[in-house]
């Protein structure tokens, strides 16, 4: 991926130790492929939870932002405090935290977050640039709670139902995944997609026009 030209090789952070290996042979195996890369190459890191969730530890935030390397973190601890944590290691340094849990999105954001980078973003994207854009300067509580109540939809057969969403914006692309069976996708599961892309214009179309997302309303 390096050589391919990428601006930034994102490291998945369960492929460095075993889950029942320490921080030090995380850092160890970490540092191996930091060597083996071409020393300007910047890198990121995602905490992927298949095959198995490895969350970043102070130990492991520490040596990387020491490494001067990273530059990037996709977090998926799902935990506020876990984030302040993270952020305040990464203060100074070239490491910015992305968000990828819809529901701690806004108060992460103003902790300091740089970002959100999570699933959604395949469906409903631009509401999470409207929230970015404007969480500085607005009330948006209402926004935040509708894009976290919506991202449980990915509980319902997820990636299918993104494909279904992206397929409903007329981008020609099938329902066929690795990781699940179309088949899987119901009649309702369906619905539920349609249902979550009118509402979605509908709120983004309020939005541009001033009207009810801002006085703490959906519709």
């Amino acid at each position: 991926m390096a050589a391919a030209g990428a601006d930034a090789v994102v490291l998945i952070t369960n492929r460095m130790a075993a889950p029942d290996e320490s921080d030090d042979v995380w850092i160890k195996n970490t540092a191996r492929l930091l060597d083996a890369l071409p020393s300007e190459q910047p890198l990121g890191l995602y905490e992927c939870p298949q095959p198995y969730k490895r969350l970043m530890t102070e130990k492991t935030m520490r040596w990387c932002v020491s490494t001067g390397r990273f530059v990037f973190l996709k977090d998926t601890s799902c935990d506020l405090s876990e984030i302040q944590k993270k952020l305040q290691i990464c203060e100074g340094s070239g490491l910015k935290l992305y968000n990828a849990n819809a529901s701690t999105l806004l108060g992460s954001l103003e902790l300091g977050a740089h970002g959100y980078c999570g699933v959604m973003a395949n469906m409903h994207p631009r509401l999470y640039r409207i929230l970015y854009d404007n969480y500085r300067k607005k009330d948006v509580t209402a926004l935040a709670e509708f894009v976290s109540m919506a991202a449980l939809i990915e509980h319902h057969c997820y990636p299918v139902n993104a494909k279904y969403y992206l397929s409903l914006e007329n981008l020609p692309v099938t329902l066929h995944t690795r990781v699940r069976d179309a088949k899987e996708l119901s009649d309702t599961f369906r619905l539920e997609i349609r249902m979550l892309k009118d509402l979605s214009e509908r709120i983004e179309s309020d939005i541009k026009k001033g009207e009810s997302i801002w006085q703490g309303t959906l519709l």
